[in-house]
């Protein structure tokens, strides 16, 4: 069984990022939860613990272009989808935090049993083990661009509408690698492009 989950869904800059892990029984890892209940230590610490003890698992990014090109909905859903098949081996039963993997309605439309539940990273092991592989993963990433944008604090916002990064935002103006429909972002945007409006 894998357990699915995204990490970077409401934050206005860097790619959304998607983990499917397939844990071993056999191996328990104590202290897997929700990422989010977790201090960046802990996260740490578990990201390698699972990395070395699961069956197998997928980390995998949507760029900020693509969040935008097909909504933060829909690239959540293609991210686990990409994950999900780049496991080896693959699974024969799929827990998601909430995302269905069917496009629609059509719940028969993806080949492999699967079931959504809300609020998965904290009922399902399995989903807290992606939860942190796609926050840890996801953080190294701003990491990085911290070092390439160091004006907005994203060695401390991740990517997020915090009031600092908010006013860095409207004194620098965005970077390519803000999501440019998200609307504090697309707010800047818009006197620049005034053609974008709808008529």
């Amino acid at each position: 069984m894998a357990g699915c989950d995204e990490a970077g869904r409401g934050a206005l800059l860097g790619p959304l990022y998607a983990a499917a892990v397939i844990l071993d029984p056999a191996r328990p890892i104590p202290g897997v939860d929700d990422s989010k209940k977790l201090s960046a230590a802990e996260r740490e610490e578990l990201a390698e613990k699972i990395r070395a003890k699961a069956v197998a698992y997928r980390v995998v990014a949507i760029t900020a272009a693509e969040v935008d090109e097909l909504n933060v909905y829909e690239a959540s859903r293609v991210g686990m989808l990409r994950a999900l098949e780049a496991l080896d081996p693959a699974p024969q039963f799929i827990l998601t935090d909430a995302m269905p993997l069917s496009a629609g309605a059509d719940s028969e439309a993806f080949p492999i049993p699967h079931r959504a539940i809300i609020h998965g990273d904290a009922r399902s092991v399995s989903i807290a083990a992606a939860s942190i592989l796609a926050k840890v993963g996801r953080d190294h990433h701003l990491d990085e661009l911290a070092r390439v944008y160091p004006q907005y604090g994203l060695e401390k916002n991740k990517g997020y509408g915090t009031r600092e990064h908010l006013a860095a935002l409207a004194r620098y103006g965005p970077c390519a690698e803000h999501r440019k429909t998200y609307q504090p972002v697309k707010d800047l945007l818009l006197p620049l492009f005034p053609f974008s409006q709808p008529a």
